[in-house]
């Protein structure tokens, strides 16, 4: 079989930065075992994968070594595609995913994603993460994830953690690990993510954690909507807002590369 194949950074402004996601529109599923296959051979943060259903869309979405439950960079990337390059003529997109329907919809010149609000709760994890995390948090929560908030940006941006250790501290959770802390310059909160359980030390701009984050800095700092900077060395901007239990996303993405694969 061939299949189309783009690769889009998503929650960039030019091509180099955010995060890159592989989107492959499909008109029938081939086996799970190809699509892992296809992901892997990316070798890309995430792969995602889409066939028509009914008025939307069914997506799915792998790392190189599992498939995920919700991802956002790469949901982004899939309507960037369905926009600029299918001829997507309505202005929204409805996707069927694990994580129930996700919407997207044009926001301006952003994309705007409408995604469940993960809204965290205290944690007492032990000091052995800190210690592969390489800092000291002056908070810990939980959702799915862990979350290490630190006092200042430069403590975030200085973490160097062991992914080894962290990896194997993280197994029994099945979870990343979410670093954030007050921003600056306009900027009102930054993070970093790290996922060595799913394949991924750390992912240059994580959509899904900011379901997380996005409540979280929301009630901190009295505001509902917020800047976020995602701090990787490649980095991404989203302009986001607090919506109760749903959190909203809106980035810009930038065409990389178009090409057609082979399984």
């Amino acid at each position: 079989m061939k299949a189309a194949l783009y690769q889009v950074d998503a929650f960039a402004d030019c091509v180099f930065g955010g995060n890159p996601a592989a989107v492959v529109p499909l008109e029938s599923w081939p086996a799970d075992a190809v699509m892992q296959a296809i992901a892997a051979e990316n070798n890309l943060a995430e792969t995602a994968f889409i066939v028509p259903e009914g008025e939307g869309y069914r997506l799915r979405w792998f790392t190189p070594a599992v498939e995920v439950d919700l991802c956002g960079h790469a949901t982004l990337a899939t309507a960037h595609v369905l926009f600029a390059h299918l001829g997507h003529a309505r202005p929204e997109i409805r996707f069927e995913t694990r994580s129930g329907t996700l919407v997207v919809e044009r926001d301006g010149d952003l994309l705007a994603m409408d995604f469940p609000a993960a809204k965290p709760k205290p944690y007492p994890a032990p000091d052995t993460i800190a210690e592969a995390l390489g800092g000291k948090p002056v908070v810990w929560m939980k959702t799915t994830n862990l979350m290490a908030v630190f006092g200042t940006e430069a403590e975030v941006a200085g973490l160097a953690p062991d992914f080894r250790a962290l990896g194997r501290l993280l197994a029994p959770m099945n979870a990343g690990l979410i670093a954030t802390a007050p921003g600056s310059g306009g900027i009102d909160f930054v993070s970093r993510f790290f996922a060595p359980v799913h394949g991924i030390d750390e992912d240059p701009v994580t959509g899904s954690a900011h379901c997380t984050l996005v409540p979280y800095w929301a009630k901190k700092l009295g505001k509902n909507d917020l800047v976020a900077r995602q701090i990787s060395k490649r980095g991404g901007t989203l302009w986001c807002s607090d919506a109760g239990e749903r959190v909203v996303m809106r980035g810009r993405c930038a065409d990389y590369m178009k090409a057609e694969i082979s399984f």
